[in-house]
């Protein structure tokens, strides 16, 4: 039997659990019921190490988010459309005259002309005969933006043509030798006859013309007789029948006297 015993005269604690071991006849169970509590402390601390060991494991970073999509690709806006000229020639006409319209355009899909005209090319010229002062009005037109001009054709009353010149005037004797025509009467008569009376009618007309155009003329109605009978009888009968048709036919229509 050993006894160990302390600095201070005491058995230990390891000596006096030998000699209890020792008296109860062995080692071996008091050694597994030793044993026992240190091995579960064994594992709890292997434990222990283990997720201290984890924990102090270095973090790997978070992996980055990934990219933003790409925007949309945008289509390349078309360019606006351009009027490059839009012109009427000539710019004034006289009504019932003709002007020309002209035209360059650029980047347009769609032009027009307004007052009838329509969807015109993109470069062209339209002939036009406004009635009156008109304005015509371009539109073109494009995804990228549309163009609008105008131009205008003025239009002037057309200039009254001169008067015809003035016919020249005939004399007082030309107009009665070419208005007024002879009466005549029966043989031996002094009453007119009926188709002499349309010819006096028309001869008071032709003489109140020339008075009108004439008025300080002078006329002399005279009757004639042909060579048969006397000369004088053929002045009495000449006399008495200017009387007749003259008197009372042409002064009534000249003068309405009776």
């Amino acid at each position: 039997m050993v006894e160990v015993i302390t600095n201070r005269g005491k058995k230990s604690k390891d000596a006096e659990l030998a000699e209890t071991v020792k008296k109860k006849g062995g080692t071996k169970p008091i050694m597994n019921r030793l044993l026992k509590p240190r091995l579960i402390a064994t594992v709890i601390f292997s434990v222990f190490l283990l997720l201290f060991a984890a924990g102090c494991k270095k973090k790997q970073p978070a992996p980055p988010p990934p990219p933003p999509p790409p925007p949309p690709k945008e289509e390349p806006k078309p360019p606006a459309a351009v009027i490059r000229s839009f012109t009427a020639e000539p710019s004034t006409v006289t009504r019932g005259q003709s002007s020309t319209l002209r035209w360059v355009v650029e980047n347009a899909s769609e032009v027009v002309i307004d007052q009838g005209i329509g969807t015109v090319p993109p470069r062209g010229e339209r002939i036009v005969s406004p009635g009156d002062t008109t304005t015509y009005r371009m539109t073109a037109r494009s995804a990228g933006g549309d163009a609008v001009a105008a131009v205008t054709v003025t239009v002037t009353a057309p200039t009254p043509p001169p008067p015809p010149p003035a016919k020249p005037k005939a004399s007082l004797s030309e107009r009665i030798s070419r208005e007024v025509q002879d009466i005549f009467f029966d043989y031996d008569k002094s009453e007119i006859r009926e188709d002499a009376r349309a010819t006096l009618q028309r001869n008071v007309e032709a003489l109140k013309s020339i008075l009108n155009d004439f008025p300080s003329a002078a006329i002399l109605i005279e009757g004639h007789c042909d060579e048969r009978g006397s000369a004088e009888y053929n002045l009495g009968l000449g006399d008495l029948e200017a009387r007749l048709a003259a008197f009372r036919r042409i002064r009534r229509g000249l003068s309405g006297a009776g």
